[in-house]
């Protein structure tokens, strides 16, 4: 049969879009996967689920790979991962639990492995950098730092349990919200306010300061010796902690002040506030990331539903300069982001989870000076109330080697 010049320029275009299709779907190079613990999945009841999706390369796209797996308790409240990004933990407020994962990085796939019981709700978790230790901060009226011993991943007995007080006001009941490992493997620092002195909508009995921070230097066989000077004064609800990837700086979200505090690393790993701080951001600030390079931060404003980018100052730490715009739709997240993570593998995308919204958030981020920029079909959905984002290198990146 032989076909009209009409018919046959339909059909080469039918067949160039088949065509193009393919090979877009083949470029599709992913690049990192994207961990989002929910609080329960569409037909899970209570229990935590946990999202696995792919990161594109290329735009940032996220597309869901995998089923959810479970979280091993309800209210999933925290992640992290060993440095080989071979080991996740989840911490569980609904069975006080830290549940222990093991990741491939060729499929994102999760399989879960041993569990540990807490004596109270775990608010936060961090590993440091040889992947040796797991520190857990737990309890909703006194605050208790847990050290437990890694060995190939897997979680061991605990190595130090210290109790947090305030000086001075050791009675009071003091929430902890944060805990993060420098990269150095040389300290420990802890988030947590005094919920008898800063208790909206209840009642205060204690006129001490609110916002603290406690630094420890980590020492051999895991000892955690307090640094001169702490606990250090942080505002009023600290609610995020990180450090810069070369440890020279720590900063923490105030929640209540709409700030940043940042503190410079001593050689004693005790904390210097930076003098020109602290930075205003967004409306309750609850979560904060650094990018793999060390020159941008990002923070989740759950109450404006904002991403917020500073610039760090390389000589100082100072977050010199908001390279966001503000009221500009480019920052804009779904409802109520509360966590927020900078991939790793090339450190150009950042994703916030969104509680309220359901869903994740992702930008593109420009590495020459730290903006960012919607991704594709933004945001993503997830299972009910999303409360942690994380992300790992897929296996093809350097920094992952075969299973």
């Amino acid at each position: 049969m032989k076909l009209s010049k009409s018919s046959q320029l339909v059909l080469a275009s039918a067949i160039a879009l088949v065509l193009a299709t393919f090979f877009t779907a083949c470029n599709l190079v992913t690049i990192d996967y994207v961990f989002v613990a929910s609080a329960a999945g569409s037909a899970s009841g209570t229990a935590g689920q946990i999202y696995t999706y792919a990161v594109d390369g290329s735009s940032g796209a996220l597309r869901s790979v995998n089923k959810p797996t479970a979280t091993g308790g309800a209210g999933p409240i925290a992640m992290a991962t060993t440095s080989d990004y071979y080991n996740l933990y989840v911490a569980n407020t609904g069975n006080n639990s830290v549940v222990h994962f093991a990741i491939s990085p060729y499929s994102g796939a999760l399989t879960q492995k041993e569990t540990i019981t807490l004596a109270a709700k775990p608010s936060a978790v961090a590993v440091n950098s040889a992947g040796t230790y797991l520190y857990v901060v737990s309890g909703t009226t006194s605050a208790t730092l847990t050290e437990y011993a890694l060995s190939s991943g897997v979680i061991g007995s605990p190595a130090a349990t210290i109790s947090l007080t305030v000086p001075g006001f050791t009675s009071d009941m003091l929430v902890p919200t944060g805990v993060a490992a420098l990269p150095n493997g040389k300290g420990v620092y802890v988030a947590a306010y005094d919920k008898s002195a800063y208790n909206p909508g209840g009642t205060t009995t204690s006129d001490a300061n609110p916002g603290w921070l406690f630094g420890f230097a980590a020492g051999s066989g895991g000892s955690l010796t307090p640094v001169a000077g702490s606990p250090y004064q942080s505002g009023v609800k600290p609610s995020a902690i990180t450090s810069d990837p070369v440890s020279r700086f720590v900063f923490v979200t105030d929640y209540s002040s709409n700030e940043i505090i940042g503190y410079t690393v001593l050689t004693n790993q005790a904390l210097q506030f930076m003098v020109n701080g602290p930075f205003k951001t967004g409306n309750e600030p609850s979560s904060i990331a650094i990018d793999p390079r060390g020159l941008f931060i990002y923070l989740s404003n759950s109450l404006d539903e904002t991403v917020s980018a500073y610039s760090i100052a390389l000589p100082t730490g100072t977050p010199s300069a908001d390279v966001s715009t503000a009221g500009n739709a480019a920052i804009t997240t779904d409802t109520d982001p509360v966590s927020i993570t900078v991939e790793p593998a090339l450190g150009r995308f950042v994703y916030t989870a969104n509680y309220e919204g359901n869903s994740v958030s992702g930008f593109k981020l420009n590495p020459s000076d730290g903006t960012i920029q919607q991704t594709q079909a933004t945001p993503y959905p997830t299972g009910t109330n999303p409360t942690v984002v994380i992300a790992v290198p897929h296996g093809n990146h350097p920094l992952s080697s075969p299973e």
